[in-house]
């Protein structure tokens, strides 16, 4: 599964119904910098690394949410879904 293709169908979908965002698909180390400096709102983990979840979350401090995404919107690269968990887990 590749994940730059389902950060595409989410970007796809956000444009479809008019919603900026900005999604990256990052490796650990870096995504755990961008965390520490701030610079994300919503962590989306794939289930492929699910086990490095209390790692993030650490480092996240509770500053923003990390979640990871279902094995079913993952292996379907269903964007829509996979950016409406994003959105809702913002909302909480």
């Amino acid at each position: 599964m590749s994940t730059s293709m389902l950060v595409k169908r989410m970007i796809d979908h956000a444009n479809a119904i008019s919603l900026e965002v900005n999604i990256s698909a990052l490796a650990i180390a870096e995504a755990k910098g961008k965390i520490k400096n701030n610079e994300v709102d919503v962590v989306l983990l794939g289930p492929q690394v699910r086990f490095q979840k209390p790692e993030i979350e650490a480092v996240a401090q509770g500053k923003m949410p990390v979640a990871v995404i279902e094995m079913k919107d993952y292996g379907t690269m269903n964007g829509q879904a996979v950016l409406e968990f994003a959105m809702k887990l913002l909302q909480e």
